[in-house]
């Protein structure tokens, strides 16, 4: 139970997610890879929707303080407006590949800003995530046990 917890955590740090829980799972933790894998798929999904959930409301009460409201409309609805035609183009597809791409600086803490700015609703942000994760976990899966095998190879073949 304490290695679960531990996957958890790690998936929850921005910037980490499931990039860094699964290798830490499999490699470190010496989980068996499917368990890593559908536990960090799970964890990483509903990180989404809770960091979704949360910018909106926390941003809602912080644009009743006036100087942020102009900080928001300068920045916020600005950009909106810039790339309105773009969301529409690509949309969740868009968003997804964005989430998807296993690098820094990409999944779903950023995912959720994202769809935030571009005014992308609750329904398409989900899907978006669902896809983005699915996306980013089998990448990331398959690096990490080629990058055992290869790395057991040359051990055995060395030694």
């Amino acid at each position: 139970m304490n290695n679960i917890i531990q996957l958890i955590l790690v998936t929850f740090i921005p910037g980490l997610e499931l990039r860094a829980s699964i290798p830490y799972g499999i490699t470190v933790l010496g989980m068996p890879w499917i368990k890593v894998v559908i536990i960090t798929f799970i964890t990483n999904i509903l990180l989404g929707p809770i960091v979704y959930i949360l910018l909106n409301n926390f941003v809602h009460i912080v644009i009743k303080i006036n100087f942020f409201n102009k900080i928001y409309e300068k920045f916020v609805i600005r950009t909106r407006h810039k790339i309105e035609n773009k969301v529409e183009k690509y949309g969740e597809l868009g968003l997804a590949l964005f989430i998807g791409v296993p690098l820094p600086g990409s999944g779903v803490y950023t995912g959720a800003l994202a769809a935030f700015i571009l005014g992308l609703n609750f329904k398409k942000f989900l899907i978006a995530t669902v896809i983005g994760v699915f996306i980013a976990g089998i990448l990331v899966t398959i690096a990490t046990l080629t990058g055992m095998g290869i790395f057991e190879f040359m051990l055995k073949k060395n030694f």
